[in-house]
């Protein structure tokens, strides 16, 4: 089984953003001394007051931290984004992660984030599948010509295609049934959002997998899956520690509407919401969380965010550490 790092390493207006890039350095160098296996940066623009990096610079930046690992985006913009510049940003950076990159990428959900890219929302989804289309000619193809609703190009060719041969995965995100049955079409596999609920994720899982038998794929592909994660020292730890800067980070997401988070007086909610998505507790107990999720979502690759704006940098190494040893408990 392969655990990996995700981050969208955002942090609150009272943090310098230069710690906090210094720090997360810190964490990849331990989640790779640990023995994870992958590395996830999210990505959103005009997320303020919350502070967060831009993923392809920064990717770049830790690709030498993640020497290794597979890296790659958690979600990345595509349908705001102009795909070719995509294709060969990913390409640059699958040969400085000496062809360990991943592409998973999504339709964005919030409106001014589509605003101030000057794209129009509705379009979103013609300009996804699209993107996924064009990315893939230029990584494999020697010239492209392409003439769609959204993008035109004639006999363009590539300033560079990646290390990886035919061409790196790549894995699509969202949390609706129209989203899911669009991964299994035209992705590598479908990326479970730390958002969605057990039953949710199971549901959808099917609909995936029946999708891919309707189009004549493999059913049987290992979904990427993305949890929120804190190993304390003892189950109390864990829960004190990891409440206040989860909820600080889900009530942003309830006030974005993202997915399955509530509406509203989300405090209220929290704890529900968090039993039936987060893998908090002492060793032991997330260690059979871990292997119950690989088991009945059929993945052998689990992503684990560790850090949330307002956790004490020393707490996520610990928790890293922690996990370190699940790690080398199930390996």
């Amino acid at each position: 089984m392969q655990i990996g790092m995700f981050t969208a390493m955002q942090w609150s207006p009272e943090e310098d953003p230069g710690t906090v890039l210094t720090c997360l350095k810190e964490q990849v160098r331990t989640a790779r001394n640990n023995g994870f296996k992958g590395l996830m940066v999210g990505q959103h623009v005009l997320t303020g007051p919350m502070g967060m990096f831009q993923l392809t610079p920064l990717l770049g930046a830790l690709a030498e931290e993640a020497k290794g690992m597979q890296i790659g985006p958690g979600v990345l913009l595509l349908s705001m984004m102009n795909p070719v510049l995509a294709a060969e940003e990913a390409a640059t950076i699958d040969w400085l992660s000496d062809g360990n990159y991943a592409l998973c990428a999504g339709l964005g959900y919030r409106p001014e984030e589509f605003q101030a890219m000057g794209v129009e929302m509705r379009n979103r989804v013609g300009r996804l599948v699209e993107g996924v289309d064009i990315i893939k000619r230029l990584w494999t193809e020697e010239s492209v010509t392409h003439h769609g609703k959204h993008f035109h190009m004639d006999d363009a060719k590539a300033s560079v295609q990646p290390k990886q041969r035919p061409r790196p995965p790549i894995w699509l995100g969202g949390d609706v049934e129209a989203a899911v049955k669009r991964a299994a079409r035209i992705a590598d596999a479908w990326c479970i959002a730390p958002t969605l609920s057990e039953a949710s994720m199971l549901n959808y899982l099917e609909v995936f997998r029946e999708e891919r038998r309707r189009t004549n794929q493999d059913e049987n592909v290992a979904c990427p899956l993305i949890r929120e994660c804190f190993v304390g020292r003892d189950a109390a730890h864990a829960a004190e520690v990891s409440r206040g800067p989860l909820l600080y980070k889900y009530r942003a997401y309830a006030s974005w509407g993202q997915g399955e988070t509530t509406q509203g007086d989300f405090d209220a909610a929290y704890d529900a919401f968090a039993n039936e998505r987060f893998l908090v507790g002492d060793k032991e107990s997330v260690k059979d969380q871990i292997l119950r999720y690989a088991e009945i979502a059929k993945t052998d690759n689990i992503l684990l965010r560790m850090q949330w704006p307002g956790l004490d940098h020393a707490e996520t190494l610990g928790n890293m550490d922690r996990i370190g040893e699940i790690i080398a408990d199930i390996s």
